[in-house]
């Protein structure tokens, strides 16, 4: 495929153009958008956008003029940055959860001219920091809502020869120009400008969009719910753009289920938060079964866990295929029935996930990179020669990757950043010698695939002087279906121990059916069989780990951790700084004494 700029995608939809091409939810009712329409709405907004002055400036990343957009995903939010990009400005396009004060640091440091928010809520937050943001001359909003002009108002008939001073101008505009800054979420600090250029995205969205294109769909439908202005979702989303798949927008987090089954997608974006939620519903689900049919469901669960991409025996194909016939087509139809693939970034997926989802018939790609990295440096196939569980599959085309002496992962590619904005001194600390300096630690193994096996700087030294990596332990553990959520600790201390929020979803109805009373999270912490029910999955799972790993106290907690409280970041990676600080009396009182022989629990 011939593209070298995002905007590119618009000819090649022209050439195979849909009726459905985006779609969402208006007032309750679904409203479809023709490839026509948006790229009619495409021309009138840039059209506009360059009549009020806005352009690239002097050509210098700082000199072109900066657009922010914060919104949840809606076909509008495609067309404001397709728009931007064809007058050659910036796109600076921001979390709804973001708080006022980082909006504002965004805003100040980008120095944005004009702002696009889809609903009263973000407009009333905007409006919170507006007037401390000098550059800020207008806001539009995509609902209606009083006081603040729509951006419907801009769009009006194109002027004869308008097309032609529009293909002027992005003629103009180079592969290598910048295109956006994303303000990275960050699990610690404040949030860094990455600076993208097209060059870098659309080298991840062509070597990626081959590894999509294996999948066998008779109707290229995607499901976007994930927030727009995360990479992953935007690069996903222009693969869909430039490969021909039309798109359907989530109503919010809340509608997924109905919405999917609405939507009937082929694939969709997930980060291994949800994959955990919806495995949860589809178990609670089943565990309101009683008899015969309750045995089925638990058997074919058993049999998913099972599951591996190659080597199967004959008896494991026919268990496989009775699972199917009997439980997992009423998953898929549970979901639309036309799921063929789900794509998983962010942080890691657990494998049994991706064993048991992939044995229902929905294959689970997990990939790995950064916003640095456009995102993608890895990623498993839909072939299952290309795919391995518990890795993050192999380098994508251009890609390189080489392993530091401290086990670093080091990058260098097309999609590797032009830099962070307005900060030298940071991107020089991560850009050594052409190489991207990711901050995970991984292998590669003899066949080509990555496998990351934690954060540099969440590797912790106990006061013994041995280091401790918490993700595998965190991973590996939460394989137990009753626990939620958790967080390895220790730095500094005698021995490992950890912060757990059980899965509250399969521990009530373990409680009901033990008579222990329901009447609050903080009363089931205190009953001494929910207690030895952890003190179990902990005696399990820590022979699996050396001495140093095993974790020797734990604390359970009441409250789930969440994006809300301030505990997650908007891609649902823990800030284990905020749950140190948050948690400290907890985490102090598993250390006041000596650990037992084996591990104890804290409550």
């Amino acid at each position: 495929m011939e593209a070298t700029r995002l905007f590119d995608c618009i000819p090649a939809q022209a050439a195979a153009p849909r009726a459905d091409f985006l779609a969402a939810k208006e007032n309750g009712v679904w409203r479809s958008y023709s490839t026509q329409e948006v790229h009619t709405m495409i021309n009138q907004l840039t059209m506009a956008l360059l009549d009020m002055g806005i352009s690239s400036g002097d050509g210098t990343d700082e000199g072109r003029d900066k657009i922010g957009l914060i919104s949840n995903g809606r076909p509008e939010w495609v067309m404001v940055d397709l728009a931007v990009q064809q007058t050659g400005a910036v796109l600076v396009p921001l979390y709804p959860n973001t708080n006022p004060k980082e909006i504002e640091q965004i805003l100040i440091e980008s120095a944005v001219k004009y702002m696009f928010v889809s609903d009263k809520e973000l407009c009333d937050k905007i409006n919170l920091v507006r007037h401390n943001v000098p550059t800020l001359k207008k806001v539009y909003a995509f609902d209606q809502i009083e006081n603040y002009p729509n951006w419907k108002e801009l769009l009006k008939p194109l002027p004869t020869g308008y097309l032609q001073k529009i293909a002027g101008i992005t003629s103009n505009i180079s592969e290598n120009d910048l295109t956006t800054i994303i303000y990275t979420s960050g699990t610690t600090g404040k949030p860094k400008g990455v600076m993208l250029s097209h060059k870098n995205i659309v080298s991840n969205v062509l070597a990626s969009g081959l590894v999509l294109s294996q999948i066998p769909v008779s109707e290229k439908r995607a499901f976007s719910f994930l927030p727009m202005n995360h990479i992953f979702e935007k690069m996903c989303t222009y693969i869909y753009l430039f490969y021909g798949f039309s798109i359907s927008y989530a109503e919010n987090m809340d509608t997924i289920g109905p919405n999917i089954r609405d939507v009937k997608p082929s694939i969709f974006t997930a980060v291994p938060r949800l994959l955990e939620k919806i495995f949860e519903r589809i178990m609670a689900e089943g565990q309101k079964l009683t008899g015969a049919k309750k045995k089925i469901f638990l058997w074919s669960v058993k049999v998913a866990e099972e599951f591996e991409l190659e080597h199967t025996s004959p008896w494991y194909k026919i268990k496989l295929a009775v699972a199917e016939k009997l439980v997992f087509s009423k998953w898929r139809a549970a979901i639309g029935g036309n799921l063929k693939a789900i794509v998983i970034g962010s942080s890691a997926c657990p494998v049994k996930l991706e064993k048991i989802f992939t044995a229902a018939g929905m294959a689970v790609m997990e990939g790995y990179g950064l916003t640095e990295t456009s995102p993608v440096i890895s990623v498993n196939q839909y072939d299952p020669k290309g795919r391995k569980f518990g890795t993050v599959g192999k380098l994508i085309d251009k890609v390189q990757v080489k392993i530091a002496e401290d086990g670093e992962i080091l990058c260098k590619g097309p999609n590797v950043m032009m830099g962070y904005y307005k900060n030298p001194e940071m991107t020089a600390e991560v850009m050594q010698d052409g190489w991207f300096h990711t901050g995970d630690i991984g292998i590669l193994d003899d066949q080509g695939f990555l496998k990351i096996t934690d954060r540099k700087k969440e590797i912790f030294k106990t006061s013994g002087g041995k280091y401790v990596a918490p993700l595998p332990i965190e991973n590996k553990m939460k394989e137990n279906h009753f626990i939620e959520q958790m967080m390895v600790v220790g730095a500094g201390k005698k021995f490992t121990a950890a912060l757990i929020v059980p899965s509250y979803t399969n521990l009530l109805p373990w409680c009901r059916a033990n008579e222990i009373p329901t009447i609050s999270h903080e009363e089931i912490l205190k009953d001494k069989r929910v207690i030895a029910l952890y003190q179990a999955a902990i005696d399990t799972f820590n022979p699996e780990f050396n001495h140093v790993e095993q974790v020797k106290k734990i604390t359970l907690l009441p409250n789930e951790w969440s994006i809300e409280s301030g505990e997650l970041t908007p891609t649902g990676k823990m800030k284990r700084k905020v749950i140190t600080e948050k948690y400290n009396a907890e985490i102090e009182k598993m250390y006041a004494g000596e650990p037992n022989e084996s591990p104890s629990l804290v409550s």
